[in-house]
């Protein structure tokens, strides 16, 4: 791994941080742009992923929980759930050496180059945060940097993916020279002008 994709990691999860700990207790219930998916379910969701990936990585465990059958109901605070989700993940990816061929990854193939893995586990953060800020009216943590950034990812992640872990793409996309967010979230099979009178 590059320093690069390290600090995409660290951004890509501060993001869900900050998105995550600024959503209402009362909001858990809200629609979100995951379709059928509330703000509950999508914070279990991301949750649930980035164990998936500390476990894969590691050989640990995984999430106790199927990350794509979410209940939404939350025991303790959106920070309680990410947080040790996010440590997990974290650390096991600080044990991954550059350039390492073959990391364990809980998508197909299964396995990713180091650089891969790491960008992947940050646009699943990423992509969640968004999901959340805009279901909780926040402004989107999704910057045109970031998502710049996160962009070769989703190129070489999504398309084997299509129809489990990303819907199909939406046309007609956003510029990504002059939108790089809206292109990325279109890409991937979100509306970018998603708002929750929309669900």
């Amino acid at each position: 791994m590059t320093a690069s994709k390290w600090d995409l990691l660290d951004q890509a999860y501060g993001a869900l941080r900050s998105v995550a700990a600024a959503v209402p207790a009362d909001a858990l219930g809200a629609p979100t742009p995951c379709d059928q998916w509330n703000v509950g379910q999508v914070l279990q969701h991301a949750a649930g992923d980035q164990l998936a990936y500390a476990g894969r990585v590691t050989g640990g465990p995984g999430p106790d929980e199927d990350p794509f059958a979410p209940t939404g109901a939350l025991t303790g605070s959106p920070a309680e759930l990410l947080e040790p989700a996010l440590a997990a993940a974290a650390e096991a990816f600080a044990g991954v050496l550059p350039g390492t061929a073959e990391v364990a990854v809980p998508l197909p193939p299964f396995t990713l180059p180091a650089e891969t893995a790491v960008a992947a586990a940050a646009l699943d953060a990423a992509v969640h945060a968004w999901d959340l800020a805009v279901a909780t009216g926040q402004a989107s943590p999704l910057t045109p940097a970031l998502a710049a950034a996160l962009s070769p990812a989703a190129r070489a992640l999504a398309e084997p993916l299509r129809g489990f872990a990303y819907a199909p793409a939406l046309l007609p996309a956003p510029d990504p020279d002059t939108d790089p967010a809206g292109a990325l979230l279109a890409f991937l099979g979100r509306r970018p002008d998603w708002t929750p009178s929309a669900a």
